[in-house]
């Protein structure tokens, strides 16, 4: 019966598909965006992919999880003035500098955007698993989708062939 109740999740809490679609698009996105990077940067394919995965699991993290993050940071912060002032100016250069690039900025607030009308749809429906399996099975539908979007065809480099006039 688990099983059963299971397989219907994406019937009852259709956003998690939607979820799921968003991750598809944003890794075809991503896949046509590195294609652009390789020809004017000369970026590394692998560097390029561990960034946008590491952005993706760290914004599914932080949106499944933000009360036990948001605690152990505020106990953190709690301990020391000086490690206080630290950690809130390493904060506000690194999200000053990540700002600064407003298309990962767009990227990011759609992901995280999906991610908590997914988990909202879950509390609809009363499927609610601790923050660490939550956070984990996100992760897992929002790498599924990125694998599936990189691996689609881009449509940008399907052209079609030229005809002779």
């Amino acid at each position: 019966m688990p099983l059963l109740r299971f397989l219907l999740l994406p019937f009852r809490a259709p956003l998690v598909l939607l979820l799921f679609a968003v991750a598809t698009v944003m890794g075809n996105h991503w896949t046509v965006f590195q294609q652009q990077l390789l020809q004017s940067n000369g970026l590394d394919a692998p560097v390029f992919w561990t960034v946008e995965v590491l952005q993706a699991l760290v914004v599914v993290v932080v949106c499944t999880m933000p009360d036990l993050l948001l605690r152990q940071i505020s106990m953190l912060m709690a301990s020391s003035r000086v490690f206080s002032l630290v950690v809130t100016l390493l904060l506000v250069i690194t999200s000053g500098l990540y700002l600064l690039q407003l298309k990962l900025l767009a990227d990011v607030l759609i992901l995280a955007s999906a991610v908590l009308l997914a988990r909202l749809d879950l509390t609809r429906i009363r499927v609610v698993p601790s923050p660490q399996v939550m956070a984990f099975w996100m992760a897992v539908i929002v790498l599924a989708g990125i694998w599936l979007g990189h691996n689609l065809p881009i449509p940008l480099l399907m052209q079609p062939a030229s005809v002779p006039i």
